[in-house]
């Protein structure tokens, strides 16, 4: 069974519960596949290429133009409004839409974010290209009812396109069966139910977004409420208001509810699960909203190649500073930098294996190859081993209970003097000084030491605190070497658009 199919069968059931709710209405379960048809009747009259594109605020039109498209037999490329206007362009152009899923006052919105409204400048949307208005769709009476196609695990469902933090951004190919397999263990991981409500801010165009807060609450006919801004008082509001029992958000938004003055004791209460991914929680972070609210965090990990949850602490499987245990059916693996599988503790390049891992990168035949590998030679001790390992890029171990943890970065990782140093274990040490917002580390080169750490801080808003401090800070917690060698403050860190810090962009010269 697809996981369209099984979203459909849940909405039959619950045709007049609530489904939806967002910053404009509601929906009931029979409204977004009501709504899905009259999309996938839309899409027919409009177009015949294979692609569709969705340009849409997280919302509960995302879902109806996402299930409108695949009832109309099409792979969807969600695309995120955050880029830049030519960044953008290129994922249209790559992609090999020629019709959009919009509304009116998202163009309007990005027409003046860009400056291209009336400045003659080159919009990123062409002319030419076709576009359905949700906003204007007429979807009085009954919708142009039909069955839905018979979906094969294999059947490409979407193309995600990275956040493109070392390049041009990737076309992810995921699966119908990616996005089942990802789904539904992600449900039997974390024990959830038809009774859970879910929050969530996250844009819908990423996979985290996608898969968490769409495809998942759908799957098990629960209720999910979005709201498109993520502003601190407002999802505060919004946990008083609907009580909900799982909350999706990433670091940099759980480091800003913490800016929240007036939050009323007991006010997370309803929060079982408040779930963080897309890149590592500062300690910090999890401690202050620990002691200030009650509110513990569970970490998880993924990425968009895995459709994209790998791995998930929940209440009953959680050890501090871990990312938790994998999900059922996928295979982690640790290995050295000649493929060698390591032991337990031992850090390595994480790979995933399993049927959430993606198809492969849209025309990029070679850049899909290369971050696949064949462990089986390799295996010395008769384990039984996937056919095919993505290469994940991440540096972590596995502990001796199955559980796993990111120590960063390989292309991130500075060798000073010979030895290893991950960014993140100084970040940790910086970001724990009551001063400091936010920091970064990147290598700068070294005569004498190949390289030496180079931190750019982020303080706290009127605050001031300078680098003979910081440096002071760090050698209380940090052997010599890894003690920044420079120091330099910088307004905001820049950032992609699930808040992930963007190294690349901060200089070493």
């Amino acid at each position: 069974m697809s996981i369209l199919f099984s979203i459909l069968s849940q909405s039959l059931r619950r045709m007049h519960q609530t489904a939806v709710i967002d910053d404009q209405r509601e929906y009931t379960y029979g409204q977004l596949i009501g709504g899905a048809m009259f999309v996938a009747d839309q899409i027919d009259g409009t177009t015949d290429r294979e692609h569709i594109g969705i340009l849409l605020p997280t919302s509960g039109a995302f879902p109806i133009a996402l299930l409108g498209a695949w009832l109309a037999r099409r792979v969807v490329v969600p695309l995120n409004y955050m880029l830049k206007p030519d960044e953008l362009g290129y994922v249209i152009a790559d992609s090999d839409i020629d019709t959009i899923i919009t509304i009116g006052p998202m163009l309007d919105y990005l027409g003046q974010q860009w400056g291209t409204a009336g400045s003659g400048e080159q919009a990123p949307i062409p002319e030419d290209m076709h576009r359905i208005f949700l906003d204007q769709l007429d979807v009085r009476g009954i919708p142009p009812l039909r069955w839905p196609p018979i979906y094969l695990d294999d059947d490409l469902a979407v193309i995600l396109y990275t956040s493109g933090t070392s390049a041009r951004p990737k076309g992810v190919m995921l699966s119908h069966g990616n996005f089942k397999a990802n789904v539904d263990a992600a449900i039997e991981h974390a024990q959830l139910t038809q009774a859970d409500i879910f929050l969530g801010v996250l844009p819908q165009f990423h996979s985290f977004g996608l898969t968490g807060l769409t495809l998942l609450p759908l799957r098990i006919g629960s209720c999910v409420v979005y709201t498109a801004r993520f502003i601190p008082q407002q999802i505060v509001k919004l946990i008083k208001r609907y009580q909900p029992d799982v909350f999706m958000a990433i670091p940099s938004m759980y480091g800003a509810l913490l800016s929240v003055k007036d939050i009323e004791l007991g006010g997370f209460a309803s929060i079982r699960l408040a779930i963080s991914g897309g890149e590592p929680l500062p300690n910090a972070t999890f401690e202050a909203l620990l002691d200030q609210y009650g509110l513990r965090v569970y970490e998880g990990y993924g990425l968009t190649e895995t459709a994209p949850i790998t791995n998930w602490c929940t209440p009953a499987q959680n050890r501090i500073n871990s990312v938790g245990p994998a999900l059922p059916g996928v295979d982690i693996r640790i290995v050295d930098d000649h493929d060698k599988l390591l032991d337990a503790n031992q850090d390595g390049e994480i790979l995933v294996a399993g049927k959430n891992v993606m198809v492969g990168y849209y025309h990029l035949p070679r850049k899909t190859t290369q971050v696949f590998v064949d462990l089986r030679a390799n295996n010395r001790n008769g384990e039984k081993l996937a056919p095919r390992y993505f290469r994940t890029g991440d540096i972590g171990h596995v502990d001796d209970d199955g559980y796993l943890y990111i120590t960063g970065r390989k292309k991130e990782m500075l060798i000073i003097g010979g030895e290893n140093v991950f960014p993140r274990e100084i970040e940790e040490v910086l970001n724990k000084h009551e001063l400091v917002k936010d920091s970064a580390i990147i290598g700068k080169p070294d005569p004498i030491r190949g390289e030496v750490p180079l931190a750019y801080v982020e303080v706290k808003e009127g605050s001031h605190v300078d680098d003979t401090q910081l440096r002071a800070w760090c050698r209380q917690h940090l052997a010599g070497y890894k003690v920044p060698r420079e120091i330099r403050h910088i307004d905001q860190l820049p950032r992609n658009s699930t808040g992930k810090i963007l190294r690349r962009k901060l200089r070493s010269d």
